[in-house]
């Protein structure tokens, strides 16, 4: 349909300009004052925790281009991280220099449940090698993440759990040993799905991971204008019987290709292959305009968009799969495993759907 593609392609091109744009300006702008308040400049060699700890709410901790050894902790509100694109790179340190290298994580924006962190913004920088996650964000609200390249990360590329608000776009987050961006209501225990109040995944490439995006237990969110490949699944939106229900939320104009890649089971999830986009134990979740192609594998979850029952047996209620255009997805481009009866199937262009009757 010609309006998915233009749809899709002008997603796509907004989050190129975008991308475009931050680094175009970083690289013209010279180091003299943050807007609204103080710069500290950071050169290879020097300390980016010393300069962050510095820092008060509304300055901008700039990273010239260099490696820089050692995890960094954020907990002032309305700071602003930025780098001089891929080129500033944040690696392994000690392992001992703050509490976010203790839990083994790159870059952490850290807040409490109770006491959200505000308005902390990262940018146009790498985070590579670290054994759990590149970015993690933990009681943050309107959290952006923007133009980084996170990857060869040992769990979660991008991570955010107990947040609201936030904005990840534009960034590449490949090659990480669990999801591009992992985004739950909680990291390491059970919960209702609260609302995000409008989080937003947009922009971004997502490659080579275990799953392109993840959302665990979480409502009021969108997914849109992504480009995910080579990851064993696309999307994966998982929900269960807790209350409220996961849901009531949007995955839309995607390009989700060949995520073929073949990921062993673990403790919560079994076997994952050549899956495009999946729902688990979701309510009134809204798949639409996306492209889905050559999506294949022998997994439960393998297809292009497929609805499937939850860990805990709880099917999908009021799906609604529309306008989505498939082809080349096995063993189907649709595929409904669940056992919801109230779901719903429109306008999408494919061959083959299970049951037959979708297309």
């Amino acid at each position: 349909m010609p309006t998915r593609r233009v749809h899709h392609l002008a997603a796509a091109t907004a989050a190129a300009t975008a991308l475009t744009t931050v680094l175009a300006t970083l690289a013209g702008a010279a180091p003299a004052a943050a807007s609204g308040g103080t710069l500290h400049l950071v050169r290879p060699g020097e300390s980016v925790q010393q300069a962050v700890d510095a820092a008060r709410p509304g300055d901008t901790v700039q990273l010239l281009p260099g490696t820089y050894a050692g995890s960094v902790r954020i907990t002032t509100p309305g700071l602003t991280l930025r780098g001089s694109g891929p080129a500033s790179v944040i690696t392994p340190g000690t392992g001992t220099e703050n509490a976010c290298a203790t839990a083994g994580q790159g870059l952490c924006v850290h807040g409490t449940e109770r006491a959200p962190l505000a308005d902390v913004t990262v940018e146009a920088l790498a985070v590579t090698g670290f054994r759990k996650n590149g970015i993690d964000a933990s009681g943050t609200t309107g959290l952006t993440v923007r133009a980084t390249y996170v990857h060869d990360n040992a769990q979660q590329g991008i991570s955010q759990e107990m947040s609201t608000r936030a904005t990840i776009v534009a960034n590449r987050s490949v090659d990480n040993g669990q999801s591009g961006v992992f985004l739950a209501n909680y990291a390491y225990r059970e919960g209702g799905a609260p609302d995000t109040g409008g989080t937003v995944v947009e922009g971004n490439e997502l490659r080579g991971n275990r799953v392109g995006v993840t959302v665990r237990r979480l409502r009021g969110l969108a997914v849109e204008g992504n480009e995910m490949s080579g990851n064993c699944a696309g999307v994966f939106v998982v929900g269960d019987e807790g209350v409220p229900r996961a849901g009531d939320l949007d995955v839309r104009h995607n390009r989700v290709v060949a995520n073929n890649k073949y990921c062993p089971a673990n403790p919560r999830l079994g076997a994952i292959q050549g899956a495009g986009i999946v729902l688990t134990g979701t309510e009134d979740a809204r798949v639409t305009d996306n492209e889905v192609h050559d999506n294949a594998g022998g997994s439960d979850f393998s297809g292009g968009i497929v609805l499937f029952k939850s860990s805990v047996g709880v099917p999908n209620a009021r799906a609604v799969v529309a306008d989505n255009h498939l082809s080349g997805n096995a063993p189907a481009d649709l595929a409904d495993r669940d056992t919801g009866a109230d779901n719903s199937f429109l306008r999408n262009r494919c061959s083959v759907s299970q049951p037959s009757g979708h297309c």
